[in-house]
């Protein structure tokens, strides 16, 4: 790598590293330090070979990580958008159809009115006690009874439905407020996306195509040195659990689409992100899971890794920011970063935070 190169590469490094301090909440600034002395000659750290693509390497990695927890977070709030939206047209309906029946006691009440005002407007006890027949005052005491006891039921009616009324607009209100906050918090979610995935496109390109083939080695051998560190620690030494049907349709469908590209917020079926890749597998098997890693981590049942069959989902990092699809024999397929796309890669080519099971009631 020429010096020109390196200067340009450290450069960029040095921009993107920037990029991120900037963009993490409560980051502090120091003081602008004072110009060099014309005098001076300015020092440049050059870093040469390996060491200077590995550092890439690591920035590469902590600015995919970063998308990818963002991510999660877009999905969350995309998810989140679609239940509050599918609540909003509920409400909706219930509000329709409470007005309608609002609408048909009133007519009722209205009706009854409409009777009284043609017998002369007396009420029913007055026609009673003007009775002179103790068998029609007896059946008219009877009626008088009835027809109360329904005039008392009909406004209790209109009255609960009226306050149904209140509280079902109450609520629409309730979610169309979310609904507008989740709006806000994707948006936020997608410019991190947006910003991060720029930088590091932005450092990769600053690459000669002989330093990205160094660079996708350099990725490739130490996945395989996690993967082999996993390994030697006898972690699979009990694994012995098959899959079950569910979970060879779902590792079925998973590897099916390997070669697919990755791309943010996407479920299929042309394009994946992590949790997109993994949810729609096991959907495709007949079970609905939670769409985002952070929420399968959260909401599936927990399990060893001794205890781990194909068709589990083993959850990475400490933010459980990623997620692959365990395919038996230490190896799981996913949806790695842009620029990838899905595939096969050692289950232990990342940091596991633990392994969930979307079928647990299936032993």
């Amino acid at each position: 790598m020429g010096a020109g190169r390196r200067r340009v590469l450290t450069a960029a490094v040095t921009v993107v590293c920037a990029v991120t301090v900037l963009a993490a909440p409560g980051a502090a600034f120091a003081a602008p330090a004072p110009p060099p002395d014309p005098g001076a000659t300015a020092s440049v750290t050059v870093v040469t070979g390996d060491q200077e693509l590995e550092a890439v390497r690591k920035k590469l990695e902590s600015l995919y990580r970063a998308a990818a927890k963002a991510t999660d977070e877009y999905n969350a709030a995309e998810e989140k958008a679609r239940q509050q939206t599918a609540q909003v047209a509920r409400l909706a309906k219930r509000i329709a159809e409470g007005r309608e029946k609002l609408a048909g006691l009133k007519d009722r009440a209205g009706a009854a009115a409409a009777a009284q005002y043609r017998s002369g407007g007396l009420p029913p006890e007055a026609h009673l006690m003007l009775s002179d027949d103790p068998q029609d005052f007896l059946d008219g005491a009877d009626r008088v009874r009835q027809g109360q006891h329904a005039a008392k039921g009909l406004i209790g009616e209109m009255t609960r439905t009226q306050e149904d009324l209140e509280q079902y607009a109450q609520d629409a209100r309730e979610q169309m407020r979310k609904l507008e906050a989740g709006r806000k918090a994707k948006a936020a979610a997608q410019q991190r996306i947006e910003k991060r995935i720029e930088a590091a496109e932005k450092l990769e390109a600053e690459l000669e195509q002989e330093e990205k083939e160094r660079l996708a080695l350099l990725e490739r051998q130490a996945a395989a040195r996690a993967q082999a560190t996993w390994l030697s620690s006898g972690v699979l030494d009990d694994v012995t659990s098959k899959a079950t049907a569910q979970g060879r349709e779902a590792v079925a469908y998973a590897t099916a689409q390997i070669g697919k590209p990755y791309q943010w917020g996407a479920e299929g079926p042309n394009t994946f992100d992590c949790s997109g890749l993994t949810s729609r597998a096991w959907l495709a098997a007949g079970k609905a899971i939670p769409r985002t890693s952070q929420m399968q981590w959260q909401q599936l049942k927990r399990v060893d890794v001794k205890d781990m069959r194909p068709g589990d989902l083993i959850i990475y990092w400490a933010d459980a920011s990623h997620v692959g699809m365990y395919v038996g024999d230490g190896t799981m397929v996913h949806a790695p970063r842009p620029g990838r796309t899905v595939t096969l890669a050692g289950a232990g080519s990342m940091p596991i935070l633990g392994v969930v099971r979307p079928d647990p009631a299936v032993e």
